[in-house]
């Protein structure tokens, strides 16, 4: 398993339990570096661990805002805990990281196989729909304001 892969791996396990036992935010790097030390000892990269979850937490308000518009039909406490964190770690990649370190179409595909292993049957095809229209309103916005500053 990729570094990368493995680490967003543990980020969503570590955001699962976090979010289970009710997003006590002093908690979530015990949470990290427990998962750290039992999947993934000697992990040249957990920097990145860290960075990640702190991109979701530190915008978590306004990631959950993206989803339940992206996703109107489901309120966010309805989403499944592992879907809703997939789609937040998606989104964080997404919007908020380095789009040379991590291209868009990366951090989809990456959110797609997190939902393929971790969530249920149809947690792939969800992610993909809703990462999928953020994306594509993202390339709208960006052609409009290319268009107006020409």
């Amino acid at each position: 398993m990729a570094n990368r892969h493995l680490s967003r791996s543990i980020v969503l396990q570590s955001l699962y339990e976090w979010d289970f036992l009710g997003k006590k935010g002093e908690k979530l790097e015990g949470i990290l570096q427990r998962n750290i030390d039992e999947f993934a000892p000697g992990l040249p990269d957990v920097v990145f661990i860290f960075d990640l979850a702190k991109k979701v937490t530190a915008r978590l308000d306004a990631i959950d805002a993206i989803i339940e518009k992206c996703a109107p039909e489901w309120p966010i406490n309805q989403i499944t805990i592992v879907d809703r964190n997939v789609l937040r770690i998606g989104i964080a990649e997404l919007l908020f990281g380095d789009k040379k370190e991590v291209p868009p179409k990366v951090a989809i595909n990456e959110a797609i196989e997190l939902a393929k292993t971790f969530g249920g049957e149809s947690s792939g095809r969800f992610i993909n729909g809703v990462l999928g229209t953020l994306y594509k309103e993202m390339a709208q916005a960006q052609e409009s304001s290319s268009a107006a500053t020409a």
